[in-house]
């Protein structure tokens, strides 16, 4: 029996009953889609969640004084990073970084909506905006004379300038009094991406020079100073640097928390993989199950068909020739629902793109891994039919009823 002749019996064989060849085969539509759309979905997670901390900075180093439980109110003070500390990191790591800032935090009462209430200030400097990729919604940022004369303006935040005058542009310009002095408003802020917890910043705050809010405190205290490396491989050594250049500058025994983002991206790849795993070894369990529904139905085929191979084999058909018939019957069943699952698996993200502004990368392995399982499918789980098939007795098979 030629190739052609198998198949066109497979196909003769598989028409007769187009109802059972369907249902078989959208199992095998299900599992090869679920492995493509798993694929995607992991894909597109991971790529979303590594843009979003890459967004706040994958060479961002912060920096923090941790307060030790016997040390007393004078040393704390002391030891508490200061701005000069900030001016040194700059001046010792130079080309290595792209910048170095430094937040002083408040809060002072203000009149919302007819109510007193607590609002976060801010202090820092020109170069906040490029440590922690700030978006400038209204107006302008901070620049250097603002800082150097130590002028009375500020920024909100995006909810800030929303809720105190219902729009970005419509806060420019206006007055605010903050700890009993004026400050004009000259710009709305945010974030560019979510900062995941590493952010000082709230949803209501106003940002104001970091040389101006120092004569509201008590106590100089810059927590945090951010630094944003030059070079993502320079990043750990730059942390290091850091760290001694704050330790060196304050008494033995101060300790400093200098941390960069670089152990959250790999937590972040870590998990993304383990999950993509996860999700591919049930979706190969679908498909797994799909060619056990292959095996089944076509076992039932070979049941009902035990008089047609013995005519076969009485008009001359070899073993050989049968075995290959039932088994390129099961192969087709698994080749036609696994392409229809590529087709499924991939025309859903695409169609998905067209509504919402997400770039959803389709992996061209996910689909030849789909297509290749189901052809091993169909192959693996038609073998058994296809064999018992072959080995059914002539004399027996023409008795069968």
């Amino acid at each position: 029996m030629l190739l052609g002749e198998a198949l066109s019996f497979s196909v003769q064989a598989l028409r007769s009953n187009p109802i059972r060849t369907l249902l078989t085969g959208l199992g095998m539509v299900i599992g090869t889609a679920s492995v493509i759309l798993v694929v995607t979905i992991s894909l597109t997670s991971q790529d979303y969640i590594l843009e979003q901390i890459e967004g706040v900075g994958a060479n961002l180093i912060y920096a923090q004084y941790e307060i030790g439980s016997q040390q007393s109110s004078a040393q704390v003070d002391a030891d508490f990073i200061k701005l000069a500390d900030v001016a040194a990191v700059r001046r010792e790591l130079g080309d290595r970084i792209v910048a170095a800032t430094g937040v002083i935090t408040t809060f002072d009462r203000m009149r919302l909506n007819g109510k007193d209430q607590d609002v976060q200030v801010l202090g820092s400097d020109e170069y906040y905006k490029s440590v922690r990729n700030m978006a400038v919604l209204a107006g302008r940022f901070l620049d250097s004379s603002d800082v150097a004369l130590r002028q009375k303006v500020c920024l909100l935040t995006e909810k800030l300038a929303q809720r105190l005058y219902g729009s970005q542009p419509a806060a420019l310009g206006n007055i605010v009094k903050i700890h009993e002095l004026q400050f004009t408003v000259i710009g709305t802020f945010k974030e560019k991406v979510q900062s995941f917890g590493q952010s000082e910043l709230g949803d209501e705050t106003i940002l104001i020079p970091i040389t101006v809010l120092r004569y509201f405190t008590k106590v100089e205290r810059v927590d945090p100073l951010d630094v944003q490396a030059r070079s993502a491989t320079d990043v750990e050594a730059v942390t290091q640097l850091v760290k001694h250049i704050l330790e060196s500058r304050h008494r033995t025994g101060a300790r400093y928390k200098v941390q960069n983002l670089t152990a959250i991206l790999d937590a972040a790849k870590k998990i993304s993989t383990i999950l993509s795993l996860v999700l591919i070894l049930v979706s190969a369990i679908a498909l797994i199950i799909s060619g056990i529904g292959i095996m089944n139905i076509m076992l039932v085929t070979v049941s009902e068909r035990t008089r047609e191979i013995g005519i076969r084999m009485a008009v001359g058909a070899s073993r050989r020739e049968v075995l290959i018939q039932f088994l390129t019957e099961a192969i087709l069943i698994s080749l036609a629902g696994g392409t229809s699952g590529i087709v499924v698996g991939v025309s859903i993200p695409l169609s998905v793109q067209l509504f919402v502004d997400l770039q959803i990368p389709i992996s061209p392995v996910s689909i030849i891994i789909a297509f290749t399982v189901s052809c091993a499918v169909g192959l693996i789980f038609g073998m058994l039919p296809a064999n018992r098939a072959s080995k059914l007795n002539p004399t027996e098979a023409l008795r069968y009823e």
